[in-house]
């Protein structure tokens, strides 16, 4: 989704880094807003899954509590995978010339 996105905004990336932005805010900015969309996604999922846990634990006979240490580890892999996501196809558009980009378009 995040390479997607980011291959949409190919022209505003140029744009920016022609008019004097350097490769890392671009970088900080698509990576951040990749990353901030991911940790939303993480903290509904989490809450959510802790809702479903605690609903099964009441209805299931023998059901054990919610683990803690495997949720934190699931939501800190699933970051770290989005951060990755986020950053190879940002990576990928500020490699690129701004001005054959401009002059391609």
């Amino acid at each position: 989704m995040v390479s997607y996105s980011v291959s949409h905004r190919t022209h505003e990336i140029d744009v920016r880094m022609a008019l004097g932005a350097g490769q890392g805010e671009v970088l900080k900015l698509v990576v951040g807003q990749g990353l901030r969309s991911a940790l939303m996604g993480t903290g509904i999922g989490l809450a959510a899954s802790l809702a479903v846990t605690s609903f099964f634990q009441a209805m299931l006979f023998g059901a054990k509590p919610p683990d803690m240490a495997t949720f934190s580890v699931m939501g800190l892999l699933q970051s770290s995978v989005a951060l990755l996501a986020s950053y190879l196809p940002a990576r990928r558009a500020t490699k690129i010339d701004p001005m054959v980009a401009l002059r391609y378009e």
